[in-house]
């Protein structure tokens, strides 16, 4: 069975509005941003981020809601941080002691920048793979991940062919995480075999946190 995520009591941090990137000058000029990790070995440790349009850092905020309700420690947990860009949300699950987090990314300067990080923070548990994350999800055993972080550009079409894929890659009782500009209806979320466990709205972004069911 997977591991079972904590309940904890959230509603103070869903209130508060979500938190905004540090800006600061990037490589070349380029206007960067800066997040956090949360928790875990490495706490406090600030990732600076390049600025691309459709890119979009998950709050610090948002991930230490997520995180409360996952139950603060992942060990042991197998991990897909698809649509990775910054790698905010794997490398937080790594920190707090995944063994194994896939990370999967199209674009080469991200894929580039998540490389570097897994190798500044040793993260040997970290496998940055450049790859459309669907058909990389659709290659993976099926069952054979305990969460998937799904967090795809908000303008794409790419939500529900990407949770069609994340349900099979996650067993029954296996958990995903969504970030969407709208919330998922309980009607839509199980025709795909999906509980929504946990809801939260920061601003623009709807934060789930879906469970598998059948």
């Amino acid at each position: 069975m997977p591991p079972t995520p904590k309940k904890r009591t959230v509603a103070s941090s869903a209130r508060k509005p979500a938190a905004k990137p540090t800006t600061q000058r990037g490589p070349k000029g380029h206007a960067a941003h800066e997040v956090r990790i949360i928790g875990g070995q490495w706490r406090r440790t600030r990732l600076k981020v390049i600025d691309k349009p459709g890119l979009r850092p998950t709050p610090d905020r948002v991930r230490e809601t997520l995180f409360n309700w996952l139950g603060q420690d992942l060990r042991g947990w197998r991990c897909v941080d698809a649509f990775a860009g910054t790698g905010a949300l794997g490398f937080e699950a790594a920190s707090r002691g995944a063994s194994h987090v896939l990370m999967l990314e199209q674009d080469p300067l991200l894929v580039r920048a998540l490389q570097e990080y897994a190798v500044r923070l040793q993260a040997g548990m970290v496998q940055v793979q450049r790859s459309d994350a669907i058909s990389a999800l659709q290659r993976l055993p099926a069952g054979s991940v305990d969460l998937v972080f799904i967090d795809p550009p908000f303008e794409g079409l790419l939500f529900e062919p990407a949770l069609q894929a994340a349900v099979r890659a996650v067993p029954v009782g296996g958990w995903i995480y969504l970030e969407a500009p709208v919330v998922w209806t309980p009607e839509a979320l199980q025709v795909l075999g999906l509980h929504a466990e946990r809801h939260l709205k920061a601003g623009a972004v709807h934060a789930h946190l879906l469970k598998r069911t059948a």
